[in-house]
């Protein structure tokens, strides 16, 4: 996952866009691209544009890393908390 981290951080490196990447802006795009996504869906869940789906979902994800990086984050240590926490407020129930 850093692999892919870093060619995300390089890309946007290269073109000089991290002055525009402040951390309220990242959380701007990551809820406007996933609107973009939830579109795919709006009037038929049956019936959309897959491939507009993997390109909607990798701009989240893009811009979801990006944020994790720049706010100094552990990706696999956010997740493992969060899916800890979940598992106490969420109990399997037989």
């Amino acid at each position: 996952m850093k692999e892919i981290i870093q060619k995300i951080i390089d890309f946007r490196d290269k073109r000089d866009w991290k002055k525009h990447d402040s951390p309220e802006n990242l959380a701007k795009s990551i809820i406007i691209e996933a609107a973009e996504l939830l579109e795919n869906f709006q009037w038929n869940e049956d019936s959309f544009d897959e491939v507009n789906v993997k390109e909607e979902l990798a701009d989240v994800l893009i811009y979801s890393l990006a944020l994790v990086h720049d706010m100094g984050y552990e990706l696999e240590e956010i997740i493992e908390d969060k899916l800890n926490k979940n598992a106490i407020k969420y109990p399997i129930t037989k």
